[in-house]
């Protein structure tokens, strides 16, 4: 009761007659004024770190401003992210952690981010240079897709890539004294945390020139379906386009089709006894599927004997994990998206396990 509340620094509305925007702005102005502080005072020598508990439920939908795409980002990341541009720093990193258990009510059976961020920044330096919209599009461009790439092969799990690559992205847009608009006016973070994740969008995509013609049709054909059924003629327009055929994608054992209809199958409908090393039609999709389903079944063990086995084939599997759980996040298909996640988030103990199994892995063959 003796601890002063005046000068706390939180947006509650009761402090302010009820104003939700007396209450924000006040927030916003007094974030601005510590991290002025902060700026001032900070070593250039070292790193500014600053720790932010995320607040999932506080998003919305930001659109890219060019080509119409939209993505959503958090309220919450934008104020904190905005106060320590304006103070002038440069945001270098940012990492999610698991501050909370997964099995707390909240987050059961749920795709939850990690609960708390952690920011490292540094002081921006005076003759920071000004850039246009296209100049920071090329950048984030040229330059993010290496840092993503870093970011997976750490095994971060899908539901945190997106908050983890906002660190090497602002990094990039906050390394400018600004960026102007077409228009001339100064681009907002919000804008910039929608070009951020359209380019992480793109990175996702262009990965699927390294998998086979089976897996980009499903891959394809479970953006717009999911594991409804659709239309033989639907599917038949598709596989031309990917260079394969619908009789071939049933004889791979990725497909059903039946009085016209084609669906995905389910992975608790594929062979039990499944080797890669037997397949004659060897799908990244049917990789990932199994790789999944034996995880669950038989547990970590199994799942390194058999990603051990897939050879060649492993990284790819993993990549399209990663692609997988962004179309489920954005589709809202959070059951099938949590089945993604696990499988990267177990990948490094796979990785260990599999490495103390004897004997090379095999060979497998995309094609």
């Amino acid at each position: 009761m003796l601890t002063p509340k005046y000068e706390e620094l939180v947006a509650t509305p009761y402090r302010f007659g009820g104003s939700r925007d007396k209450a924000r702005e006040h927030f916003e102005q007094g974030l601005q004024k510590t991290f002025r502080q902060m700026r001032e005072k900070a070593n250039p020598a070292y790193p500014v770190t600053v720790y932010y508990a995320f607040k999932q439920a506080e998003t919305e939908r930001a659109s890219t401003g060019g080509g119409g795409n939209q993505s959503v980002v958090s309220t919450g990341w934008e104020t904190m992210l905005n106060g320590l541009v304006e103070a002038g720093f440069q945001i270098t990193g940012t990492w999610p952690m698991r501050t909370e258990l997964s099995n707390r009510p909240v987050a059961s059976g749920t795709n939850a981010l990690a609960s708390s961020i952690v920011l490292v920044c540094r002081p921006r330096p005076a003759g920071a240079p000004v850039a246009t919209r296209r100049e920071l599009l090329s950048a984030l461009q040229r330059q993010l897709p290496r840092a993503l790439k870093s970011l997976q092969r750490s095994s971060i799990a899908p539901v945190d890539l997106a908050q983890a690559a906002i660190g090497p992205g602002m990094a990039i847009f906050s390394s400018y004294s600004k960026v102007l608009e077409a228009d001339g006016s100064p681009m907002g973070v919000r804008t910039a945390l929608a070009l951020i994740n359209q380019v992480l969008d793109e990175y996702l995509a262009e990965q699927e020139g390294e998998y086979d013609a089976d897996t980009r049709w499903a891959l394809a054909w479970f953006e717009q379906y999911g594991m409804r059924e659709g239309s033989f003629g639907d599917a038949e327009t598709l596989s031309k386009a990917k260079n394969t055929s619908v009789e071939g994608l049933v004889a791979a054992g990725i497909l059903s089709a039946r009085g016209g209809k084609v669906r995905l199958l389910d992975r608790r409908e594929y062979p039990v006894d499944w080797d890669p090393a037997r397949d004659n039609r060897l799908t990244v999709w049917e990789a990932v599927q199994h790789m999944i389903i034996t995880l669950e079944r038989s547990g970590e063990e199994a799942a390194a004997r058999l990603l051990k086995e897939l050879g060649v084939l492993a990284e790819p599997v993993r990549e399209l994990a990663y692609r997988l759980f962004n179309i489920c996040e954005r589709n809202g298909w959070s059951g099938e998206a949590l089945a993604y996640n696990a499988l990267v988030v177990a990948w490094p103990g796979l990785l260990e396990l599999a490495a103390q199994i004897p004997g090379a892995p095999r060979q497998g063959q995309l094609f």
